[in-house]
């Protein structure tokens, strides 16, 4: 789903080393019994000391090529951050002319990791590198006053249009999706793996302890209809916590206590003992899930980033997912981490508090451990009589191919209970010209012709297509939305609040599309569309809107 990023050449490795370190896997994995003492029982020394070595000769060589791969699994550099993070380069969904192009066809998405991870940059006194601004994740992070879906339908859609903030002469157009709620008690059992990075880069406060913390946040939501495993890797890989009753909360939390980073413990490859022990206590109409959490290091045992990613689509297709939990700073992944997470039909949370810690495994656990949605895709289809062109804002690596709409066999994202997703249009009345560079003019034929329908008042509809987290056939939803001529300053609360995020974000970006956009109006509207705010993470924008503001150049920050 969405497009693959270019994979770069390896460096080559000490070859007796991964010789060495391959023979220990091969032996560690035959005929392994991931319930046996001996996956529990401390490695052997010398398995150790050889698994330790390839690790450390591999970092070095990983130092040596940081422009070429990161670890185990290799990733574009696109783009570095902080001491060599790695984020997939963006390149922005320009307008598109309604008349030629009517459908706008993506994958919903549910990730918040880049709101996070920009929060991070800026309360470290930094503007965050561009490609790290993933705007559909700023809008996301953020729960909105959308309507419980009524019936049997898992979610409700609404939509709402007035002028755009950052540019008066268009429309902006915000699509909401509302999933259903689900109380504690009524979440079906959940089968969940812990997949745990404890190498040397995870010592430090900002990156095991969290996780420690993490996983003690989420052991208090079990019950004894659940179940949680923990799986360890470093230089090899090991079984810490078989998986154990939810409600024995005094034996998981002992093993989360013991983690310690920078040993290594004795077993086969790290995910693929992780999938194994999802699937030897797979539970039939519950949640199964692997939750990776790591500062990047992808040495989970694995030889080649294709080789990861079919493992991850076809446990997916056997009804385990995938998600991801990022940590630290120094060596963080995120385009693969987030190229994970959306192939595993999870999503991907970047953890760099406490407070996130809890928000992610705490207040919002009941979106992890319930899937509601599989397969939601997004079609909206403009009306040229009243669109002259639209623009999608964010979801760059989610779009579909049109014809992926009615495809059932095309993977998409999924919704957890109570979660929101919002997805914002700017739109282009008909009549004004479209900014459409390098698209000539048609010589031998005019785009088609209106039907009958666009005399409607409708300016686009919504269609949705989804599958019941069981199902295997989608079902569809149709919304027709229609244009009042509001102004933004008039619209609702959900409205404004979700525009002044995306204007941030694309004065973050610096996008060609911010029009007239400033951090001084983002804050202005935000503040003014905060709502009651009890958890304070509307104020805590304001912040940041602010801190960005003061951190940016005098030219970008005065538009």
């Amino acid at each position: 789903m969405g497009h693959e990023e270019r994979r770069t050449a390896r460096g080559a490795r000490p070859l007796s080393l991964l010789l060495l370190a391959a023979l220990l896997a091969s032996a560690c994995s035959k005929g392994e019994n991931v319930n046996s003492p001996a996956v529990n029982q401390p490695a052997a020394p010398v398995a150790v000391e050889v698994a330790r070595q390839a690790g450390t000769a591999a970092n070095a060589n990983t130092d040596a090529n940081s422009a070429q791969y990161n670890g185990v699994l290799a990733e574009p550099r696109e783009e570095k951050g902080a001491a060599g993070e790695s984020y997939a380069k963006i390149d922005e969904n320009p307008f598109l002319e309604a008349s030629r192009a009517p459908l706008s066809t993506f994958s919903i998405d549910v990730d918040t990791a880049s709101y996070s991870n920009t929060r991070r940059f800026l309360n470290e006194g930094r503007l965050p590198p561009r490609d790290a601004v993933r705007i559909e994740e700023l809008v996301n992070y953020f729960n909105y006053d959308y309507p419980q879906p009524d019936g049997q339908t898992p979610f409700s859609v609404t939509a709402e249009v007035a002028d755009c903030p950052w540019n008066t002469q268009h429309k902006l157009v915000q699509i909401g999706l509302q999933g259903k709620k689900v109380a504690q008690e009524q979440l079906p059992p959940a089968n969940l793996v812990f997949l745990i990075d404890v190498s040397g880069s995870m010592d430090e406060p900002n990156k095991l302890p969290l996780v420690k913390s993490s996983l003690r946040t989420l052991a208090n939501q079990l019950t004894a209809r659940d179940r949680v495993a923990v799986v360890v890797y470093a230089g090899a890989s090991g079984l810490v916590l078989p998986s154990t009753p939810g409600d024995q909360r005094g034996e998981i939390l002992s093993a989360v206590e013991r983690l310690q980073a920078g040993g290594s413990t004795n077993g086969g490859s790290g995910i693929q003992l992780a999938y194994r022990v999802a699937e030897q206590n797979f539970i039939k109409g519950g949640t199964n899930r692997v939750i990776l959490a790591t500062d990047g290091d992808f040495n989970v045992g694995l030889t080649g980033d294709d080789e990861l990613v079919k493992l991850i689509e076809a446990k997916r297709r056997g009804g385990v997912f995938l998600s991801v939990l990022g940590f630290g700073t120094g060596n963080l992944n995120d385009s693969m981490m987030e190229k994970l997470a959306d192939k595993g039909n999870g999503n991907y949370a970047y953890i760099d508090t406490e407070s996130e810690a809890r928000k992610a495994l705490g207040e919002q656990v009941a979106g992890t451990l319930a899937t509601i949605a599989k397969d939601v895709k997004i079609q909206v289809e403009f009306n040229p009589r009243l669109v002259a062109g639209y623009r999608l804002i964010g979801y760059e690596n989610r779009l579909l191919a049109d014809k992926d709409f009615n495809d059932d066999t095309k993977d998409a994202g999924e919704i957890g209970a109570g979660h929101t997703v919002t997805a914002l249009y700017e739109v282009v009345p008909a009549g004004q010209k479209v900014e459409n560079p390098g698209v000539d003019e048609l010589k031998y034929s005019r785009p088609a012709e209106a039907t009958q329908n666009a005399n409607t008042s409708e300016l686009l509809t919504v269609k949705l297509r989804y599958k019941e987290p069981e199902g295997d056939t989608s079902r569809p939803l149709n919304v027709g939305v229609a244009d009042r001529q509001a102004s933004y300053r008039n619209a609702s609360d959900n409205f404004k609040f979700a525009a002044a995020v995306a204007e941030f974000g694309l004065l973050l970006r610096d996008s060609r599309y911010k029009g007239q956009s400033s951090y001084s109006n983002a804050a202005e509207l935000a503040r003014a569309s905060a709502g009651a705010d009890l958890s304070g993470r509307r104020s805590e924008f304001v912040n940041l809107v602010e801190t960005a503001g003061r951190l940016a150049p005098r030219e970008t920050a005065a538009r």
